[in-house]
């Protein structure tokens, strides 16, 4: 899956203060919950902090090599729709290799995805297990820069190398 299906360039940020994992949640709620459709600002914000807060406090969604995958259901939604968030200070998500966080890609899912969401979560992971594209985002100068990579990530199309 294109994380540009997911993705628009507005809902991709550079957080620079330092934080907390709440914080970085909290960020990434009030991207998903920019430009959609009949949003009630607010509390869709809520909303869908307290989705992404409920799915963390059952475990981690820290996937390694400092990346988490942030998620959530919601009602009323009809697709998935991503924000993706670089952090300038790496912040504890309680990974299991221990590494802090410095990637986030937050997804926001419909309430009815089943199956779907559990491909799309696959699919997003095997992007981000690429040592190459983490590398990328991670050297990305600028806001632009970083979702011009985001964008162009495809199915390896866009000369990645396969993950290991």
């Amino acid at each position: 899956m294109p994380l540009g299906e997911l993705l628009s360039a507005d809902r991709v940020a550079i957080l620079v203060e330092p934080g907390n994992r709440a914080a970085v949640l909290e960020t990434a709620a009030r991207l998903l919950a920019d430009d959609l459709p009949g949003s009630t600002g607010s509390t869709l914000v809520a909303a869908i902090g307290d989705s992404l807060r409920a799915r963390e406090r059952l475990a981690s969604t820290a996937i390694g090599h400092g990346v988490a995958i942030p998620h959530g259901r919601l009602p009323g939604l009809e697709a998935t729709r991503g924000a993706f968030i670089r952090l300038a200070q790496p912040v504890d998500f309680d990974a299991v290799d221990g590494q802090p966080v410095d990637l986030v890609m937050a997804l926001a899912v419909p309430e009815h995805y089943v199956q779907q969401h559990l491909t799309q979560l696959a699919e997003i992971a095997e992007h981000f297990a690429s040592p190459t594209f983490r590398a990328r985002l991670r050297g990305a100068a600028s806001a632009s820069a970083l979702s011009a990579v985001l964008l162009a990530c495809g199915s390896r199309r866009d000369g990645e190398e396969p993950p290991r």
